[in-house]
């Protein structure tokens, strides 16, 4: 089984939302951080959020800012990507992570999703 499911993935218009949601089927893959990532064909995996689970605080990419939103409910073990203002740039695969750290780089997460697609029509 995956570790962590994604959904709210979809097509969507420039200016519209977005919610995305990543849940951990299990409590062992409910890091002390969550992170979210995105990736487009050819290109590497980048960091959008990151929210720690049991401390107040979350950290944004510079492209997020102001647009996105992140959100954890721990009773549930879930994540959540708030997206708005989309933009066509956005359009790639999302990825949630889990780790005992809020790492940059992807290759220090423990735990993975399968991604879900957001595609941002202009």
């Amino acid at each position: 089984q995956t570790p962590l499911v994604e959904s709210g993935g979809g097509s969507a218009q420039a200016g519209a939302s977005l919610r995305l949601s990543c849940v951990a089927i299990d409590a062992q893959y409910w890091g002390e951080c969550m992170t979210w990532y995105r990736q487009t064909p050819g290109k590497e995996r980048e960091k959008v959020a990151s929210i720690y689970t049991e401390r107040n605080l979350q950290t944004l990419e510079y492209f997020a800012k102001g647009r996105f939103w992140v959100s954890r409910d721990n009773t549930k073990r879930e994540v959540i990507l708030q997206m708005n203002s989309l933009r066509p740039e956005d359009t790639a695969v999302y990825f949630c992570a889990s780790a005992g750290s809020c790492y940059d780089s992807p290759n220090l997460q423990e735990y993975w999703g399968r991604g879900t697609q957001v595609t941002v029509s202009s």
